[in-house]
C-alpha cells in the first residue's frame, strides 16, 4: 500500500504542467488632449489594443513607425490599433512634432 502511494506520488511529480494560457488581450485608453498625448499606460502588452481618443480641436496622429502603426485622428475621433511586438517606442504627432511620448510593450 505504501509503495502504491510513493508510486503515485511520483507519478504526479513527474507528470507534465498543463500549458499556462496567454493573457488575453487588453484594451488601453490613450486621450490626446490640449496638444499632448495622456499618460500611456505601462501594462501594456504585445497583441494588446490601444483606443486613442482625441479630444483636441485639432487634427493629430498617434505614429510610430518602429511599432507600426499610424493612427490618424481628426477632431473629436478615436481610433485603435494592436500593439503587434515589444519594445520601447516613441510615439508622435505627424503634424505637431512637439507632441511625444514613449510606449513600452512587454511580451
Amino acid at each position: 500500500m505504501r509503495a502504491r502511494f510513493l508510486l503515485a506520488c511520483v507519478a504526479v511529480l513527474l507528470s507534465p504542467l498543463p500549458p499556462v494560457a496567454a493573457a488575453a488581450p487588453q484594451t488601453h485608453v490613450v486621450v490626446i488632449d490640449k496638444m499632448k498625448f495622456g499618460p500611456v499606460p505601462a501594462s501594456i502588452r504585445a497583441g494588446d489594443k490601444i483606443l486613442w481618443v482625441n479630444k483636441d480641436m485639432f487634427r493629430h496622429t498617434a505614429t510610430s513607425k518602429a511599432a507600426g502603426f499610424d493612427v490618424d485622428l481628426p477632431a473629436g475621433a478615436r481610433a485603435a490599433t494592436v500593439v503587434r511586438k515589444a519594445g520601447a517606442f516613441r510615439l508622435s504627432c505627424r503634424y505637431h512634432p512637439g507632441m511625444r511620448a514613449m510606449l513600452k510593450v512587454s511580451n
